[in-house]
């Protein structure tokens, strides 16, 4: 367990006025608190109801606090949480009388960095709890859990082992340089590190996947002027987010606001028309909104159902695709023939942004094609984040090139180099960091108190 010497102390709940507020200490002295505050240490994991006396004996509040000791508790270490009233004043009153009994505030994500340090977790499920924290979606719910629960840490932990195999029998020859590696052993250390480049490829396409979990799939509504895109976003979002007019190029620069659909959060971007005939203002609109474009994961193509198909700019023609992409066939409620109905390359769904017809019909069309942006290991939902990412890929370069002058020569030393970087590289994810500027980083991150 971690050596540390002092015992932290923060609100575990946010600030605001609420039913039940939590504080939390962890570190050595908590039994010596609990003695000197309850005057008593209670059963272990058993929830107890008392009076709470600050250092001058005052009553500040009714409590319940539960009691952990190490190593059985989140952080590894004896840990108390003191449930008070939800009045702010009360929960500072509490906060300052265990600072002003020797404990420290706790720094942002301090808590969980002991639980990473004493080894309640690895590096991958300690950051998996700020993703549980911040989800926003079903899917982005389901991945920290399965994250948390240390699915990325098993599949990391089989490609290790798979590594170490293949390390430990080509430098079985190392001490040997008068012996080649036998052709069967070249062969099946190939066969092992083509399979080791197989499965980080497959963890690596997880990383894009990860982003939009976290960051929201980013949505871009693009049509021609007048076509109904605010009306369009202001019925998806549920309120009156954009202007609306009758008078074409309203929107001018690009609006955004967040959704749930279905199983995912969408970042949804309402743009300037993309008028073929544009004034110089209009044009700095479209500029804008090519830029959005350029940054999508998924596009709405709003079309007027009144009037003949529009002509997509080519920069957008290129990025738009069946993958990604919905044809909106909005106004049906003035034209229900549907004169612009005439393309083929995208799925289609015919709606009145105006009357809300058809809007559930195009949110069951938005989560098919989310949907297809799932990616999945084995039975596991992987999400890996930008840090994972990068991991991986310097991995899979140590791993390619080690491949390759496996093939080549018999470079047993510089081979064994490649595949121990691969292996440092692996052990990153999973924590095995000793830099602890890095570490500092990654726990800034977290709230104070978790």
């Amino acid at each position: 367990m971690l050596g540390t010497t002092d015992t932290i102390a923060a609100l575990a709940t946010p600030v605001g006025t609420a039913a039940i507020a939590v504080v939390r200490a962890s570190g050595p002295a908590v039994a010596t608190l609990c003695r000197a505050i309850f005057g008593k240490l209670p059963e272990v994991r058993t929830v107890t109801r008392a009076d709470y006396r600050d250092a001058a004996g005052t009553l500040v509040d009714d409590v319940v606090f539960t009691y952990f000791v190490a190593p059985n508790s989140y952080t590894g270490e004896d840990t108390v949480e003191i449930s008070c009233h939800g009045n702010p004043y009360i929960a500072q009153r509490i906060l300052e009388d265990l600072l002003a009994r020797g404990c420290r505030p706790a720094d942002p994500g301090e808590f969980t960095k002991r639980a990473f340090l004493n080894g309640r977790m690895d590096l991958s499920q300690a950051e998996a709890v700020m993703d549980l924290i911040r989800a926003r979606s079903e899917r982005a719910l389901a991945a920290a859990n399965q994250q948390l629960r240390g699915s990325l840490g098993r599949h990391m932990q089989g490609l290790t082992d798979r590594l170490v195999e293949v390390l430990a029998q080509i430098e079985a020859y190392i001490d040997f340089p008068e012996e080649d590696l036998p052709a069967e052993n070249r062969q099946g250390a190939l066969r092992a590190l083509e399979e080791l480049l197989q499965a980080t490829r497959r963890l690596i396409a997880t990383a894009h996947y990860g982003a939009v979990l976290r960051d929201g799939i980013r949505t871009v509504i693009v049509g021609e002027p007048n076509a109904g895109k605010s009306s369009l976003l202001n019925r998806l979002v549920g309120h009156e987010r954009a202007l609306v007019s009758a008078e074409p190029g309203t929107t001018r620069d690009y609006l955004e606001e967040c959704v749930v659909v279905g199983a995912h959060f969408l970042r949804l971007v309402d743009t300037a028309g993309l008028n073929p005939l544009a004034t110089a203002l209009e044009e700095r609109g479209i500029k804008k909104t090519l830029e959005q474009a350029a940054q999508a994961d998924l596009f709405l193509w709003v079309i007027d159902s009144t009037g003949p198909l529009p002509t997509l700019p080519s920069a957008l023609e290129k990025i738009m695709s069946p993958a990604n992409t919905i044809a909106i066939y909005n106004k049906v409620d003035l034209d229900q023939a549907g004169a612009g109905r005439r393309q083929e390359r995208f799925r289609a769904v015919a709606v009145s942004a105006l009357t809300g017809d058809g809007i559930d019909k195009l949110r069951l069309a938005i989560q098919n094609l989310t949907e297809i942006l799932r990616t999945e290991v084995g039975e596991e939902l992987i999400a890996l984040n930008a840090r994972h990412a990068h991991a991986l890929e310097a991995a899979l370069e140590r791993l390619t090139d080690a491949r390759e002058l496996l093939r080549l020569s018999n470079s047993i030393e510089l081979i064994s180099n490649h595949l121990r970087c691969a292996l440092e590289s692996f052990g990153e994810i999973a924590g095995r960091v000793d830099n602890e500027r890095v570490l500092d980083q990654l726990f800034a991150r977290f709230c104070i108190g978790k």
